[in-house]
C-alpha cells in the first residue's frame, strides 16, 4: 500500500498534469483557427488570372469582399448552357494554385467557379466555418443565374478542407454531383489526433451527416496513405453515402493524385457516367 507522502506526491502529479492538459486545450482552442486555415504561410503565387482569360467576380459578404474566378468552358464547347464546377480548394492553398490544371475541366465542356476563402490571398475578412459557407452561397447563386450555365448540372467539388465547405453548399443549395477529394468525416473527429475533445471545435465541418443525407451521385477520392486525412475517413464518407463510388490512389494527402492524367479520365468517366456531360 502507498504511504500517506507517496498519496500526496501521486495526488500532486495527477493534479499537474490535468492542469497542464487543460492549459494545452486552452491554448488550442484560442489558436484552433490559425492551425486550421493557416492562410499567412502560403508563400506568394503569381496570379494565372490573365494566363487563362479568367473572369474576376468580387462577392459581398458580412465580412467584406471576396475574390472569385470563373473560367468558361474551352472554344467549342460553349453553344447553349454548360455544366459548371464549384470548386473550395485545400487550407494552405489559393485560388491561383488551380487554373493550370483546371483547365481539364474546361475542355470537358465544364465551366469552373473557383472560389477564395475570406482573408485568403486578396479576399477581405477571417476565414471559419460560418465566412466561407456565406462566400460559397454568394458564388454558387451568382453562378446558377449566369445564361451560359446550366443550374440542373452544377457539381460542387472540394479538396481537404474544401471538403468541408463543399458539403455545407450542398446541404443549403441543390446540385447534380458532389466529388470530396482526400476529405475528412468531420474536423471533430479529427481533434482527438490532438487528444483534444471535439466539443472545443469551433468548425466542425460535419461531411458525414451531408454524405448520408445526400441522393445525388457522390465521388470519393483518397489517397491510401494519406498522412493528414487518414484514409478510413475516405472510406467512411463512401460507405454512407447513398449514391457514393470511391476511388483509391497510391499515395497521401498532397501528391494526390499521384497521376493527374489518370484522375482526368476518372472524372471524365464519372460526369459521362452521371449523365452531367456526354
Amino acid at each position: 500500500m502507498l504511504k500517506g507522502g507517496k498519496v500526496n506526491i501521486l495526488i500532486k502529479f495527477i493534479l499537474s498534469a490535468f492542469l497542464l492538459y487543460i492549459v494545452y486545450c486552452f491554448f488550442l482552442f484560442l489558436v484552433q483557427r490559425q492551425v486550421i486555415f493557416p492562410r499567412y504561410q502560403i508563400p506568394e503565387f503569381s496570379s494565372a488570372e490573365d494566363s487563362y482569360g479568367l473572369e474576376k467576380i468580387w462577392l459581398n459578404t458580412s465580412s467584406g469582399k471576396v475574390e472569385a474566378w470563373f473560367m468558361p468552358p474551352a472554344s467549342g464547347h460553349d453553344k447553349g448552357a454548360y455544366p459548371a464546377v464549384i470548386f473550395a480548394h485545400g487550407n494552405a492553398e489559393l485560388i491561383d494554385f488551380w487554373p493550370g490544371e483546371f483547365k481539364n475541366f474546361a475542355a470537358l465542356g465544364v465551366g469552373v467557379m473557383l472560389v477564395e476563402y475570406p482573408g485568403y490571398g486578396r479576399s477581405e475578412g477571417s476565414p471559419s466555418q460560418k465566412s466561407i459557407n456565406e462566400a460559397f452561397l454568394a458564388a454558387y447563386d451568382i453562378l446558377v443565374s449566369r445564361k451560359d450555365v446550366d443550374p440542373e448540372r452544377i457539381i460542387i467539388f472540394g479538396r481537404s478542407i474544401g471538403g468541408g465547405a463543399a458539403c455545407a453548399l450542398a446541404s443549403k443549395r441543390p446540385s447534380a454531383a458532389l466529388i470530396l477529394k482526400s476529405t475528412f468525416i468531420s474536423i471533430r473527429s479529427m481533434a482527438s489526433n490532438l487528444f483534444v475533445p471535439g466539443f472545443l471545435v469551433k468548425d466542425p465541418f460535419d461531411n458525414l451527416t451531408l454524405v448520408k443525407s445526400y441522393s445525388k451521385p457522390i465521388l470519393i477520392i483518397h489517397g491510401k496513405y494519406d498522412e493528414i486525412i487518414p484514409y478510413p475517413h475516405g472510406v467512411a464518407l463512401y460507405k454512407a453515402a447513398k449514391n457514393g463510388k470511391m476511388i483509391t490512389y497510391d499515395c497521401g494527402h498532397n501528391d494526390c493524385p499521384p497521376n493527374w492524367k489518370v484522375f482526368w479520365r476518372d472524372i471524365e468517366l464519372f460526369l459521362k457516367t452521371t449523365g452531367i456531360i456526354v
